[in-house]
């Protein structure tokens, strides 16, 4: 037997027992909304909802409202948030949970911000290391947008001019230590 909870227009079932929604619920549960998260964090200025108002909304069950959020995809996981929560509640490991479970319920947009984010992990994983002109090249043709690369031509070309943009840039040595950490990050995600 479920009970139906109702937040805003979207109708849901509570976390289903044992699955990764109800852990994060349980962790954010002793949460008491005093807000030193938002004030510590340095991302929430360009978040949709603060901190605190994320995890009042994960407390509330409201999954469609937070997933369709980008406050946790902005976390630059400082820690924090971690390190002052006066109940020391993992909070920086929580939103990465956020990040694994809305990839894998689906709920992952295809905004700008996560197109940038896939560019940079798999020039990581190709190279060893970031090449930033492949990378943003992959990023650009993420976008579908022929306008946007021409936005970035004066940075692009100041930052060749002073050296700071290589466009060839060697293979990082042992890049297959690197992809054997990809590997087993992604068993580690697949069971947590």
């Amino acid at each position: 037997m479920t009970s139906e909870s109702q937040t805003g227009s979207t109708t849901h079932s509570p976390g289903e027992a044992g699955g990764p929604w109800h852990t994060i619920r349980e962790t954010m549960q002793a949460c008491m909304q005093c807000g030193t998260c938002t004030g510590s964090c340095v991302n929430a200025h360009a978040m949709d909802y603060t901190p605190r108002q994320m995890w009042r909304l994960v407390q509330l069950d409201d999954k469609a409202e937070l997933f369709h959020s980008k406050t946790f995809w902005l976390c630059s996981t400082c820690y924090y948030c971690t390190l002052r929560c006066p109940r020391g509640l993992p909070l920086t490991e929580t939103i990465g949970a956020l990040k694994r479970t809305a990839v894998a319920e689906g709920y992952l947009d295809e905004s700008a911000s996560i197109k940038f984010y896939q560019a940079f992990l798999d020039s990581v994983r190709r190279y060893g290391r970031v090449r930033e002109t492949e990378m943003m090249a992959r990023y650009f043709m993420a976008l579908k947008d022929p306008i946007k690369p021409m936005q970035f031509t004066s940075l692009g070309v100041k930052l060749l001019l002073k050296g700071k943009l290589h466009p060839q840039v060697p293979r990082f040595f042992g890049t297959g230590k690197l992809e054997a950490l990809f590997r087993k990050a992604r068993e580690v995600e697949a069971n947590p």
